[in-house]
């Protein structure tokens, strides 16, 4: 049976636990490795249909859900803050531009969609929802849905909703985002009981 006190963990505090004398250390140096992984995650492109696929919605869903909304929503934030300064953080960095030229092109509505579903999926971690498959299956769903929506509403005053703009925005990425939150949604249960057994040896 999961306490209150259980549910309002996350693997992160888990595997680093929350000392008064150091939270704050903690806290940057999640959110730097964090906005780190992110960036990596953006440049990496696995061949796929219809689309190549990259990781960047797995690593925000998967390490937002580790986090929790408050380390989430920040790391995020420090995220969006490195591409806004010019950083190369971005899928498509520097080839299509950098700072907040390129964030004010097709994809600023989906990254405004990353902070949301990060503060989201966090606040549903801890709220138990990344103990088991089903659940954490929904939560990524949701996570998903919270990125798509200012993307596809950013697309259309963009470009016109005269514009096919979910054969643009939407079709193209939806089985690949799907593969990735199967993979993350049996990951994240894994790990929590792997933490759960290391707890009792």
């Amino acid at each position: 049976m999961i306490t209150a006190q259980t549910q309002s963990s996350t693997i992160a505090s888990h595997l680093w636990p929350q000392g008064q004398s150091a939270s704050a250390l903690r806290f940057i140096v999640l959110a730097v490795l964090g906005s780190l992984l992110m960036a990596l995650s953006a440049k990496i492109q696995i061949p796929f249909h219809p689309v190549p696929m990259t990781m960047t919605t797995f690593v925000i869903l998967g390490l937002s859900m580790a986090y929790g909304w408050r380390l989430a929503g920040a790391t995020l934030a420090l995220y969006l803050l490195e591409g806004a300064f010019g950083l190369p953080v971005f899928a498509g960095t520097p080839e299509k531009g950098i700072g907040l030229a390129y964030m004010m092109g097709g994809t600023g509505g989906y990254l405004l969609g990353y902070l949301l579903a990060a503060v989201a999926c966090g606040w549903l971690a801890e709220k138990g929802w990344d103990r088991n498959v089903v659940k954490t299956f929904a939560a990524m769903v949701i996570g998903s849905a919270l990125i798509y929506l200012p993307g596809l509403l950013w697309l259309g005053i963009l470009f016109g909703w005269d514009k096919p703009i979910i054969d643009w925005g939407l079709t193209p990425f939806v089985l690949g985002d799907l593969t990735k939150i199967a993979l993350a949604s049996a990951l994240l249960p894994l790990v929590w009981k792997w933490l759960n057994k290391s707890k009792e040896t």
